[in-house]
């Protein structure tokens, strides 16, 4: 079983992408009043290694109403297997595509290497927060434009246009989202953030996350999530972010699927590139 790449965080206040604080309300939705509402469901570390949790997870959200969503794809999970030499991946991720399911580039390895004489910070970071997977957390300028580079070509070898990276557990460093503006990536996310690199726009949107590497991780994951879906509830946008091992706990992917289900009712699913192309000026025009 796959560990999950983002444990639990201690977050910050929560606010709307205009900055003043949410209501803590789960109000019904009212067309009359409030401005279109989004939904984006993004899959998290997408390839062969996870391919058949994946192809499940899709299917519950596509039964639930979520006909597409982001799929954050890492070309060689862990250095055990590169996704352009399993044939029936390929096959199945073009299909996606086909379907209208966003593809993202999700770093490259999604593993860091520990380095020596770490500060305390770095590993709480790397270690505690994330278990060794802060690929682009302190990489530098050039390293990262290597990897992203190369990503990206592979992709479109495999017919593939991937127009945004998401770094694993959302850790990129300053230099490595220089190196994004550099290849003209269209746009990256943070834990609290969606940044259009084109247009320079930072929307502030606190992704729901789950937790389960431990049972105390995955006790208070619920109650976190359900209080911030609450604080979010008259947000634009509204992120849920899975990771496959999460289909593995019963009483995690039930709330997934509630909590889904419950946004659905007042929004529309969309991909993040979807959501992007609406919030620019020339969209908007």
């Amino acid at each position: 079983m796959l560990k999950s790449d983002l444990p639990l965080t201690i977050l910050p206040p929560i606010r709307t992408l205009s900055g003043s604080m949410q209501s803590q309300t789960d109000a019904p939705f009212s067309a009359t009043s409030a401005p279109a509402r989004a939904l984006v469901v993004s899959l998290h570390d997408v390839s062969p290694r996870t391919r058949q949790e994946c192809d499940s997870i899709l299917q519950d959200l596509a039964r639930r109403g979520v006909s597409h969503c982001s799929l954050l794809v890492i070309p060689d999970h862990h250095h055990r297997g590169h996704m352009g030499d399993d044939p029936e991946f390929v096959t199945w991720l073009r299909k996606q595509a086909e379907a209208g399911q966003e593809i993202v580039m999700h770093g490259y390895f999604h593993q860091r290497t520990a380095r020596a004489n770490e500060s305390a910070r770095d590993k709480l970071t790397t270690r505690l927060y994330t278990a060794g997977e802060g690929e682009f957390y302190d990489i530098d300028r050039a390293g990262a434009a290597t990897l992203v580079s190369k990503a990206r070509d592979e992709f479109q070898q495999l017919g593939l246009a991937p127009s945004g990276f998401i770094a694993p557990a959302w850790l990129l460093s300053d230099e490595a989202e220089q190196a994004l503006r550099d290849l003209r990536v269209s746009y990256t996310t943070r834990l609290g953030s969606v940044l259009d690199l084109e247009t320079g726009e930072v929307h502030r949107s606190q992704s729901l996350v789950w937790s389960v590497r431990s049972g105390w991780r995955r006790r208070t994951s619920l109650i976190w999530n359900a209080l911030l879906f609450r604080r979010l509830a008259t947000s634009p946008l509204l992120r849920i972010s899975i990771h496959p091992v999460d289909l593995h706990h019963p009483k995690i992917w039930q709330q997934i699927g509630e909590l889904v289900t419950r946004a659905l009712a007042r929004r529309e699913p969309l991909t993040y590139h979807e959501w992007l192309l609406r919030q620019r000026p020339v969209a908007r025009s």
